[in-house]
């Protein structure tokens, strides 16, 4: 089977979560933009085997498996909900159980979920550092979503559905051969409060200089 290529990481135990919903998104916008494979891991999958775990080699095989597509991901999307200030104990832990070098140059977008606007500095102080360590490559911008976002098990806002595509946008970078094998792919964005969904046009580095120069 082959292993996605954007992988989304939602530390939280619970599901459905809001950080769940909130990287489901993401991927799943990631996903069309780039015309790549998707799949969203969450704390849960890993069973209860891991809070005891010291190391990868103590966690079951299924969760072994789960490690492998995180580590083998061409880019990930990696989210905590907020808990006294910073990220959740178990989704450190996970982290922990990872190879230093295992993340190195891998590009991810960073997202964390709370009940107001005070936790927005978590993904500049507690997860930028914390993938800094790994030297992934963090994306600049971050994706923070508070209570408010969330109506009825979706996304709501639609500042947040433009930060979150600024965020998306940023992937182009590495993902440039995709985009223009999928060239002309008109995507639409789930939508907002019942609102019309937006397309996203994705052209080639050719197509668009072909615009510009109109």
């Amino acid at each position: 089977m082959t292993e996605p290529a954007i992988v989304g990481l939602a530390g939280s135990y619970s599901n459905p979560s809001k950080t769940r919903i909130l990287v489901e998104e993401a991927a799943r916008r990631t996903a069309h933009r780039y015309g790549l494979d998707h799949e969203v891991i969450d704390l849960a999958q890993f069973g209860p085997e891991l809070g005891s775990a010291r190391r990868q080699t103590e966690l079951a095989p299924a969760s072994l498996r789960l490690v492998a597509k995180i580590v083998r991901a061409e880019a990930l999307i990696v989210a905590s909900p907020v808990y006294k200030g910073s990220y959740t104990g178990l989704f450190k832990h996970l982290i922990d159980l990872f190879d230093p070098a295992s993340l190195a140059g891998k590009p991810v977008l960073l997202a964390a979920t709370g009940g107001g606007d005070k936790h927005a500095l978590v993904i500049e102080h507690q997860l930028r550092p914390l993938f800094g360590f790994f030297e992934a490559r963090t994306l600049a911008t971050g994706v923070y979503a508070s209570e408010r976002d969330f109506a009825d098990g979706a996304l709501v806002s639609e500042t947040l559905s433009g930060r979150l595509d600024r965020a998306i946008d940023e992937f182009g970078a590495y993902f440039d051969p995709y985009s223009e094998r999928h060239s002309h792919a008109v995507l639409p964005a789930a939508p907002l409060n019942g609102a019309t969904p937006r397309v996203h046009v994705v052209r080639s580095a050719e197509a668009a200089s072909q615009v510009n120069g109109r």
